[in-house]
């Protein structure tokens, strides 16, 4: 009997261990949709409540239907988030219908940064961003705990100096 194997893909590279990003990203990206949303929802109600007017109802609707969108959305998508740490490279892959995969080599990296809003802050979270001589990199991770933001930091710093120095 003959086994069928599907290849891999363009992001499913063979033998990579994706490392998810926490989950609270998702309760941070969930509370300004919960703002963004909310805000007009119930701006929209008053005026269609104190106005009388029937048809105003649609715009608290609309902004309701986008946050219900969004709840069931969000969450699948900070699912997709990812990333691998390899011998020479970073991966980085994310979305869910329309999917992106970025391979930042360890010696192409300039230097590296931690970011943490207020908001991120408080859901304890942060993001890295990698910067190389390409502009046009989107290598950044959302989500992440601060120590693991912190670690990977000062990992990938130290590989991009190793490489970068011919070692």
């Amino acid at each position: 009997m003959t086994s069928h194997v599907v290849p891999a893909g363009p992001f499913d590279p063979p033998d990579v261990n994706w490392a998810p990003v926490s989950r609270k990203l998702a309760s941070a990206r969930l509370s300004m949709t919960a703002i963004v949303v909310g805000v007009p929802a119930v701006g929209g109600a008053v005026a269609a409540l104190l106005s009388g007017i029937v048809w105003l109802w649609v715009i608290p609707g609309v902004f309701v239907a986008l946050g219900l969108w969004a709840a069931w959305l969000i969450p699948r998508q900070v699912r997709a988030v990812g990333y691998a740490e390899r011998a020479d490279d970073l991966l980085i892959r994310k979305g869910i219908m329309f999917r992106s995969m970025v391979v930042v080599p360890y010696g192409r990296m300039q230097y590296v940064d931690v970011q943490a809003g207020p908001l991120a802050r408080a859901f304890g979270i942060a993001s890295v961003q990698l910067h190389t001589a390409s502009p046009s990199s989107d290598a950044a991770i959302d989500g992440l705990t601060p120590v693991e933001a912190t670690r990977l930091r000062d990992k990938l710093a130290s590989r991009g100096e190793a490489r970068l120095a011919g070692l």
